[in-house]
């Protein structure tokens, strides 16, 4: 009766989670799926091209140096199979061009042979390199180790990161947009992303139950301590140039709540690993000696979390501190003193990032662990064997 009662308030729990999820959806959704970009966000069109011949140009406008001229052809749009001149104006050593390149290219607006200050403005102009085909092959290349290491696992993890994708992409990004809180958000949709990703890849079962209640509550941890680490650091958001200019460009948005929402959002990756690791543990415990009780479970599950808290805190370190790099170098040649570059918000946005994640992490290990080892004391030994071919 009381094991019964146990796993009801569990899935209760579940099913609030749930819930209110949907309604977080629903509330949220953004009432226009199109949303008018600002001006200065709309990119013109591009079209591929591949490079024939490069030479050297006079340049154009004064302080400029290593001028070239390039004839393309093109490979797509109404003139494929043309070719045309761009101007390339930045040197050899700004950007290297070799023959057989395969470049994006943008058509000019302007009336053909139209002059800007004393200058032709060509027909199409240099936007970029090609590189959807090599991102393609890693895509496949990752989809295919994937496939060949976790087979049908694998297949399921793949599908739900195409959900967790199309989540962010399809809800997350339009919800901002169109002008909700990005906290809230962020918080219905690494919810979405946790539900959706756990179940499809693990299956329903004890191992769902404590996994995704010890990730919602390291999330509302990470939301709640994000919230007054922001306030009482006094980040405004503003320390990248990606930053200013949403918030010239769209400035409903709270820049320090897309502060917050980035802190969930990447945290929920590694507390989905994290959480689903000890809940597995405890069960494959328990289903190894089904006379652990739950003291003895929690004490050997902790263990393995203790280990996979410091590999996880290590690279949670290591990633926010590869993404500051530039600005930790343009700190060191300028001379800036460590205790002034940790000041500086750049500097400072990322700490704080790196530990409120952190801090959700870690109490998330206990948490799972004494959820799972709760519901593994009240499975039978048929129920264990059960749930270990739920995924």
């Amino acid at each position: 009766m009381f094991r019964s009662l146990t796993m009801n308030l569990f899935w209760l729990a579940f099913g609030l989670i749930v819930v209110s999820t949907v309604i977080g959806f629903v509330t949220l959704w953004p009432d226009s799926r199109t949303v008018e970009p600002p001006v200065g966000l709309v990119r013109p069109k591009t079209v591929q091209a591949e490079l024939v011949a490069i030479a050297a140009a006079p340049c154009r406008s004064p302080g400029q140096r290593g001028c070239r001229t390039a004839t393309i052809e093109l490979r797509e749009g109404s003139d494929k199979g043309n070719r045309a001149t761009i101007s390339i104006n930045d040197p050899p050593d700004r950007l290297d061009l070799d023959i057989g390149d395969s470049l994006r290219v943008a058509e000019n607006r302007l009336p053909p042979a139209a002059v800007l200050g004393g200058v032709k403005v060509d027909r199409y102009s240099l936007a970029d390199f090609e590189r959807r085909a090599p991102l393609l092959w890693l895509v496949l290349a990752f989809a295919a180790l994937v496939l060949l290491t976790g087979r049908w696992k694998g297949l399921r993890a793949l599908i739900g990161l195409a959900a967790s994708l199309a989540i962010v992409i399809g809800f997350v990004l339009p919800a901002i947009l169109d002008g909700a809180s990005p906290p809230g958000v962020a918080l219905v949709g690494s919810l979405a992303i946790m539900l959706v990703t756990l179940a499809v890849t693990h299956g329903f079962g004890p191992k769902l139950l404590a996994a995704t209640l010890g990730t919602t509550a390291a999330l509302l941890l990470t939301l709640g301590l994000g919230s007054l680490s922001i306030s009482l650091a006094h980040l405004t958001g503003l320390s990248s140039d990606e930053a200013i200019f949403i918030r010239a460009s769209v400035g409903e948005i709270s820049i320090t709540g897309l502060l917050l929402a980035g802190m969930l959002i990447g945290a929920l990756g590694v507390l989905d690993d994290l959480t689903v690791t000890q809940a597995s543990t405890v069960l494959a415990l328990r289903r190894a000696n089904p006379a652990l009780g739950f003291r003895q479970l929690f004490e050997s599950a902790i263990a393995v979390g203790h280990d996979h808290i410091a590999a996880t805190v290590n690279t949670l370190v290591l990633a926010y501190a590869g993404a500051a790099l530039p600005v930790l170098l343009i700190f060191s040649l300028g001379g800036t003193s460590a205790g002034d570059a940790l000041n500086s918000e750049s500097v400072a946005a990322e700490i704080v990032a790196t530990l409120v994640g952190s801090i959700g992490l870690i109490a998330a290990v206990p948490l799972t662990t004494a959820l799972a080892a709760v519901l593994a004391v009240r499975l039978s030994p048929a129920d264990l064997v059960a749930e270990s071919h739920t995924h």
